[in-house]
């Protein structure tokens, strides 16, 4: 995946989480912890989940999305 590719995944999964999680994009940053930080609950991470397994044709394994505690978390599944 080239660096271009990568900055619009980055762009694309922080719109989704500012979207599900309701919070302006501009407060959240790569290491915002998705619960403490951004107060993203189970249920809107099994939705921010499902909506990237869709949109990117993914499987993110069940036992993984409790390691799931930041964006940088999320871009490294697709690295």
């Amino acid at each position: 995946m080239g660096n271009s590719n990568f900055d619009t995944l980055q762009k694309e999964i922080k719109e989704l989480v500012a979207e599900i999680g309701e919070i302006p994009e501009e407060e959240i940053k790569d290491d915002s912890r998705l619960v403490e930080d951004l107060g993203i609950d189970s249920m809107m991470a099994l939705e921010i989940v499902a909506k990237l397994e869709k949109k990117y044709k993914v499987s993110i394994p069940e036992e993984k999305i409790p390691t799931i505690t930041s964006l940088t978390n999320i871009y490294e599944l697709f690295k």
